[in-house]
């Protein structure tokens, strides 16, 4: 179910003025009031939150529990582990 922003349409209330979430069905009717003062209200356009189930993946502790390592550039040709096992520094010279 998605949750919809609601704020007021002109004075409310400090909880429509301030926008407020309601989690809906998709079939459920557009709220036109404010459930706590009355006031008009209207949906806002928000951006849309979409979780993919693999960020997990991209977390350091997840690379380095399958014996990956990670370096950054410390500058001047060092690198510097940020994760893993290994080496601290790595230089090119």
């Amino acid at each position: 179910m998605p949750i919809y922003e609601y704020a007021a349409i002109g004075k409310g209330c400090p909880h429509c003025e301030a926008h407020f979430d309601v989690l809906q069905k998709l079939a459920d009717a557009a709220l036109t009031h404010c459930p706590q003062c009355g006031a008009a209200v209207t949906r806002v356009i928000s951006v849309a939150s979409v979780a993919s189930g693999q960020a997990h993946l991209l977390k350091e502790s997840h690379a380095a529990k399958h014996g990956f390592t990670q370096y950054r550039r410390a500058g001047g040709g060092v690198y510097e582990k940020t994760m893993g096992k290994g080496p601290k520094f790595i230089s090119d010279k």
